[in-house]
């Protein structure tokens, strides 16, 4: 079995309505000590689903919603269902509209998902600092993460946090590439609902594991370790140390 078909075995998606709904549990970090399953999900948009998915929230668990999406995104597609009892908070990690960063076709799609990644990890240590406390904070577990397509926004924070808790670079990189097959269904799903819609570009839909696995080796040439970068965020020691006591078995 591949690195990623043994991430990808136990993610179930109860949501017809998304296309890259997972759980982060599964690889091993610190000590051998295993990233603890239905804690953590990450996620495309949530404004897809109704109220006929209330069931599959409740069987879950779920608390609390990140929503990473800019305010235009929200106030554009709407947000999650009000469930009672989910808590939804919405965090926009400041960053350029890749618009004005534009993908040449033929130069390596990595390096410039790496450089749009790098671009937000500068400009958006606030957002990512509040995004990882509240992860941190078992009092909101499970809690899931979510942008538009679940890959870019979302798995940074989801990067960042599994770093943290000892997960392999290479794990790290193999879950982040799970969404590109879900970017596939998306693009499916969008030319059969709306084929009058523009084909969408490459960075858009592609994850390949060398953008992580670059993102997170020069995050640590600037800052000495993910945890350093964190803690240049915001991010405090007892919030690091709260990540691994809730997240790792």
């Amino acid at each position: 079995m591949s690195r990623v078909d043994a991430l990808d075995t136990p993610h179930r998606n109860p949501f017809p309505a998304l296309f890259n709904f997972r759980d982060v549990g599964g690889p091993t970090g610190h000590d051998g000590r295993t990233v603890r399953r239905g804690r953590l999900y990450r996620s495309d948009s949530l404004h897809r689903i109704d109220e006929t998915d209330q069931a599959a929230f409740a069987a879950l668990g779920i608390r609390t919603v990140v929503d990473l999406r800019r305010p235009t995104e929200v106030a554009r597609d709407g947000r999650v269902p009000a469930y009672d009892g989910l808590a939804y908070r919405h965090i926009h990690p400041e960053h350029q509209d890749w618009a004005e960063h534009r993908y040449e076709p033929g130069t390596s799609l990595a390096r410039y998902l790496a450089d749009r990644y790098a671009d937000l990890a500068r400009t958006g240590t606030a957002g990512l600092a509040e995004a990882v406390g509240l992860i941190a904070d078992s009092a909101n577990a499970p809690v899931v993460v979510h942008c538009v397509a679940g890959k870019d926004r979302t798995g940074i924070v989801c990067g960042l946090t599994m770093a943290v808790l000892g997960v392999a670079d290479a794990d790290v990189a193999a879950d982040y590439a799970l969404s590109t097959e879900a970017s596939e269904r998306f693009s499916a799903w969008v030319r059969a609902t709306t084929p009058e819609a523009e084909e969408l570009p490459p960075p858009f839909l592609a994850s390949p594991a060398e953008a992580m696995m670059l993102f997170l080796t020069e995050l640590r040439e600037g800052y000495g370790s993910v945890e350093g970068y964190l803690r240049h965020t915001g991010v405090t020691e007892a919030q690091l140390d709260a990540l691994r006591d809730h997240l790792l078995d």
